[in-house]
């Protein structure tokens, strides 16, 4: 029953959450789209060997020591990446060449950061 409870509350807060995308104003598909592709999460996660089980009702996942070890390095690797690329940014564009900075190249930061976030996480828990 305790798994039962688990993806029926996942299914709501997943219901949930493509309800509030939906009501913001964006398209049926979108947040059909989100409201899926949250709900596949929930599915995932407690199999992808980054939780452990316990006995918490409807929030039975927890995080052993390891996974938080990894988390913590994996974060440390992403906001270094960010903020080294954001300095860059910001002495080429403050000293060197003078001029405004696109939000283009603030994005590539972001998702570059997101990407070191990833990538630690995968090498991290490959042993």
């Amino acid at each position: 029953m305790n798994r039962m409870s688990y993806y029926l509350s996942r299914a709501i807060i997943s219901a949930f959450l493509g309800g509030l995308i939906a009501m913001s104003g964006s398209p049926w598909w979108a947040s059909t789209f989100v409201g899926l592709a949250t709900f596949i999460f929930f599915l995932w996660a407690p199999r992808s060997g980054r939780y452990v089980d316990s006995e918490h009702g409807v929030a039975p996942l927890e995080r052993d020591e390891r996974s938080q070890a990894i988390l913590c390095k994996a974060s440390r690797n992403a906001f270094m990446t960010t903020t080294l690329l954001l300095a860059a940014l910001t002495i080429y564009f403050g000293v060197i060449h003078p001029g405004s900075v696109s939000v283009n190249l603030i994005s590539l930061v972001l998702f570059l950061g997101m990407l070191t976030y990833f990538a630690s996480d995968y090498w991290l828990r490959r042993y």
